[in-house]
């Protein structure tokens, strides 16, 4: 049985910085927020998909609903280390996460094997996903660095910051490690704010000051589109 269970809700913008906003955004919010409970960490995603690639493509053509089907680590786990089985969902612009966790042996064998099938509400939707969406597999791994801020005083503002963006199609197993083809530029960082309402103004003055401004950036859709074009097979390792 999984030990933990999460749904969030919630808005997410998303922001792309060079190394300088980041360093100058970075001193600014010293005195609003605080690392949160994760902190520094290096999250590794596999990416579930249909043959057809039809999640990511539908999702890429913008619909007012769409929904991500991932199976997610901190750090590279083992066998008997709790990971994440998290279905997103957004819909007109809400975030919904629903996710349950569990040994990554159990893990594998609920989503790749269709065994061990959790009898939970959340386990249920997943499993109506795999019935929904024919042929769900292992897709792409996606991993990354990440800096998560809290808000002092609201905790329902959050800030993170990724970067060594890295994705590969290849060895489809969180166990292989972090490696894979960059996705952003060297010292850019991808930034989202994640809000249950309105931003404050102290932040959104910030913003303005270093001339940061919001845009649309899917880490799978990006990815995706990089492996539709022709590239330099460059196995890029943040432990190289």
């Amino acid at each position: 049985m999984s030990q933990y269970q999460g749904i969030f809700q919630r808005y997410e913008k998303k922001y792309l910085l060079s190394r300088t906003q980041y360093q100058n955004l970075r001193r600014k919010l010293e005195s609003h927020m605080r690392e949160d409970q994760y902190g520094k960490s290096t999250i590794c995603n596999i990416y579930y998909d249909t043959p057809d690639h039809r999640l990511i493509r539908e999702s890429m053509e913008k619909p007012i609903y769409k929904e991500k089907l991932r199976l997610r680590s901190y750090g590279v786990p083992k066998k008997e280390d709790l990971v994440f089985v998290e279905l997103k969902k957004k819909y007109k612009g809400v975030v919904y996460k629903r996710r349950v966790n569990m040994p990554l042996a159990e893990a594998e064998k609920w989503l790749e094997r269709r065994e061990c099938r959790q009898a939970s509400q959340i386990g249920k939707e997943i499993d109506r996903a795999f019935d929904f969406y024919q042929g769900l597999a292992p897709a792409m791994v996606l991993s990354y660095d990440r800096i998560a801020l809290l808000d002092k005083d609201d905790p329902d503002l959050r800030i993170t910051f990724d970067s060594q963006i890295l994705w590969r199609k290849s060895d489809l197993s969180l166990q292989a490690g972090v490696w894979g083809q960059p996705l952003l530029e060297d010292g850019q960082r991808l930034m989202e704010i994640k809000i249950a309402g309105s931003m404050p103004m102290w932040l959104v003055q910030m913003l303005d000051e270093e001339a940061i401004y919001q845009i649309s950036f899917s880490k799978y859709g990006s990815a995706y589109q990089a492996s539709c074009r022709p590239y330099i097979v460059r196995k890029s390792s943040k432990y190289a």
